[in-house]
């Protein structure tokens, strides 16, 4: 296996770097990479995964960590995407404690330094990969492959595709299961490190070390599990010098000899075999166990081609899909968020040219495969079935073969499958320069690969900072994906720019009009803009299509309600709140309707049930204390105003409306002070220094009256109610003036 590291003397001569320099510097290159992103925000599904995440929290106990999904949800519910990272949500909990909050920063650099690692571990996978497992008598392995490895690594940490995992926090997932794949597969290698006299290598530590580490990687992300299949075809091909082209030959033969095959005799070989097959199998019991409910349920917007009724019509497309990832890794120039929603049409067709690219992809396949299996070198079999398994096993769960997945194509999945890409683009350079005189042109082509996905890493990493640059930059390349136009239009509708994002989020709905969510945002914004009818319209088409969509019957109880339709309006939050029962933000809206129709104990009602599903809601508690004093059921609104004020001791509304209720019930010091509060909490609110004003009036401290009088109509010089006081104060300190002369 030396033969491939001399053919790349002219890329990496004679004086290579010794082990550690070459380490630290594809640690370094791997870093500088991807370092701009280090100061990015939380993007995408980091929202979701991250910021919305309770789990992260110290108020949710670390156990919960093991019966909930990656994104906060119990692994029991319908709704979960039954995406089972335990490892991944601890390791963002720690980030969170350390950072004191959601500061992303801490989040980035982790995922940065991560992939560092990473990268340092691949010179000695690739090592293993290139340079096999012979030792010497003291126990020294030979044929290290320092330039293939070296070279192979530093492919591996420049490579675009990897940007997603890396520049998004949520790829930590991605990122934690080949740490710990990659730590098993090494430990696995370990178990071979002494022979016995028969030459039958075994070490059950290191093999039932090997099958922990997979399961922990399995517990940062799915994939994991698949590095006990690597390990099986390694030990086989590798240790056990498999040549499935000599067993095809006997068999065909019927060679006598198959029968004392010695790799069927080999006892060590067959008990690691059924270690991690029963390692493998407890894992995945357990793993399914937890799950709860089966499968998770994906719509036909994930993946359309999981959908389609057509057994050949799925087979095409599963392998176009092969054939995009294959070529993502080939040319990582097009890279895209999201590559759903009408991203990749539907292949329907024979006849449609796309075809070509499966041929294509077949063409190679084969290929490698036949040289893989028939070559007569044995050093190349090995390398290229290697490189083959490391491409396709990790992949395999991806691959639809064995249950639906929730995407068409996605960037992260390829972190894995990215090494076997290496191996192959590695060995091919060497078959290269063996067999052609233009070696130098050989080795500008090689540094010329290296130098362009560096570049493209920047350049993508700074696309990853932020969600308008990383939105924006996937028009080029998916102009036909809804939901690239949906996530802009959501971005510039955070930022205040409606009018720009009606023109987006009309645009997603044209490109895929089934689709809720953009039209449920578009009618929030036209709701905002009073142009109910069209609101009204998309919201009702919204809950017709997905008639489980609570939000949108609640916007739609909205609009209703704002045209005056009060029992339509009561109706859609009644099945807002049947479809999700938790809703505290419906039963909110649905008190304020009860309020409008002066059905004042549903009301209170409705806003108790907000207060009690989010003890937090300050709308909710303000309303309640707000209209049982516009009743004249003081006691009542008082009481209620200090148990919110317990609950949320720092809402400025709250210590306002209660210092309002006091006022009235001529509890001036108490009230007083609350208004105070309020105020140093919020001092330009015109309505605080109005209300003060007419406390002190009616206490008698006129001055003070007069004082924030002033200040509230310097801060609102329209308040109708505050001028009409503070001409009745003004009248009233001109008479008694008048009196004291």
């Amino acid at each position: 296996m030396a033969v491939l590291d001399t053919d790349l003397d002219h890329i990496f001569p004679s004086s290579v770097l010794p082990p550690f320099w070459a380490k630290l510097v594809v640690g370094l290159v791997a870093i500088v990479c991807f370092a701009r992103s280090y100061d990015g925000d939380f993007v995408f599904d980091d929202s979701e995964a991250i910021v919305n995440n309770k789990d992260l929290q110290a108020e949710t106990p670390l156990g919960d960590l093991w019966h909930h999904d990656f994104w906060g949800s119990r692994l029991s519910s319908n709704t979960s995407h039954k995406s089972y990272r335990p490892l991944t949500v601890l390791t963002f909990r720690i980030n969170y404690y350390l950072s004191g909050g959601f500061h992303p920063m801490g989040f980035h650099v982790v995922n940065i330094l991560l992939h560092g690692g990473i990268s340092v571990l691949m010179v000695d996978v690739f090592s293993v990969l290139f340079g096999g497992l012979q030792y010497t008598s003291k126990g020294r392995r030979l044929h290290l492959a320092p330039r293939a490895s070296l070279l192979a690594a530093l492919l591996f940490a420049v490579h675009p595709v990897h940007t997603e995992c890396v520049a998004g926090v949520v790829g930590r997932a991605d990122l934690l299961c080949a740490l710990f794949f990659f730590l098993s597969f090494l430990g696995y290698c370990k178990a071979f490190r002494e022979s016995n006299k028969e030459g039958a290598y075994s070490s059950t530590f290191w093999v039932l070390l090997s099958i922990f580490l997979g399961a922990v990687a399995m517990l940062c992300k799915e994939q994991g599990i698949t590095v006990l299949g690597l390990n099986a075809v390694f030990d086989i091909l590798v240790i056990g010098k498999f040549n499935v082209l000599e067993i095809v030959q006997k068999v065909l033969h019927k060679d006598k000899s198959l029968e004392s095959l010695g790799m069927l005799r080999n006892g060590g070989l067959l008990f690691r075999m059924t270690l991690l097959t029963s390692g493998g199998a407890g894992v995945l019991y357990v793993r399914w166990t937890i799950m709860g409910t089966g499968p998770p349920a994906f719509t036909e917007v994930d993946n359309p081609a999981s959908f389609a009724d057509s057994m050949l019509v799925r087979a095409i497309n599963y392998n176009y899909y092969y054939s995009l990832n294959a070529w993502l890794l080939l040319c990582p120039w097009w890279l895209c968020f999201d590559w759903s929603m009408g991203c990749i049409p539907l292949i329907k067709s024979v006849s449609d040219w796309r075809v070509i690219a499966l041929a294509a992809l077949w063409f190679c396949l084969i290929g490698l495969i036949c040289q893989a299996l028939c070559s007569e070198d044995g050093h190349k079999r090995r390398i290229l079935t290697l490189g083959l398994g490391f491409l396709v096993i990790p992949f395999l769960p991806a691959s639809n073969l064995f249950f639906r997945v929730g995407f068409v194509v996605a960037e992260r999945v390829l972190y894995l499958p990215s090494v076997g890409y290496c191996v192959l683009l590695t060995f091919g350079f060497g078959a290269l320069s063996k067999h052609t005189k233009k070696k130098k042109l050989i080795a500008a082509v090689v540094l010329g690969i290296l130098f362009i996905n560096m570049l493209r890493c920047v350049v993508r990493s700074g696309e990853w900072r932020s969600e308008e640059q990383l939105f924006r930059s996937a028009l080029s390349v998916c102009p036909l994906n809804a939901k690239v136009h949906y996530n802009i239009g959501k971005n510039l509708a955070d930022k205040g720019n409606q009018t720009a994002a009606i023109r987006y989020y009309r645009e997603a709905v044209r490109l895929n009009p089934k689709y809720v969510h953009a039209m449920n945002n578009l009618g929030n914004i036209l709701k905002e803009r009073n142009e109910l009818r069209e609101a009204e319209e998309l919201l009702s088409l919204a809950v017709r299509i997905q008639p489980d969509f609570a939000a949108a019957w609640m916007n739609l109880g909205i609009v209703q309600n704002s045209l005056k339709r009060f029992e339509a309006a009561e109706q859609s939050y009644r099945m807002a709140i049947k479809h999700r029962r938790k809703y505290p933000d419906c039963y909110y809206n649905l008190g304020r309707l009860y309020a409008d129709l002066n059905r004042h104990v549903d009301a209170l009602n409705a806003w108790r049930n907000a207060t009690v599903l989010k003890p937090e809601h300050s709308l909710a508690w303000n309303n309640m204390i707000i209209l049982l004093d516009n009743t004249g059921n003081l006691a009542q609104a008082e009481a209620v105003g200090r148990e919110a004020l317990e609950l949320i001791p720092n809402d400025h509304s709250l210590m306002f409306s209660l210092a309002n209720v006091l006022g009235k019930s001529q509890k001036y010091k108490e009230s007083e002070a609350l208004f105070l509060k309020a105020i140093k909490a919020n001092p330009n609110a015109a309505s605080y220094h109005g209300n003060l004003a007419v406390l002190y009036h009616r206490w008698g401290h006129l001055d003070l009256a007069k004082k924030h009088y002033e200040i509230s109509l310097q801060l609102d010089p329209t308040a109708s109610g505050t001028k009409e006081n503070y001409g009745l104060l003004r009248r009233k300190l001109e008479l008694m003036q008048k009196k004291d002369v």
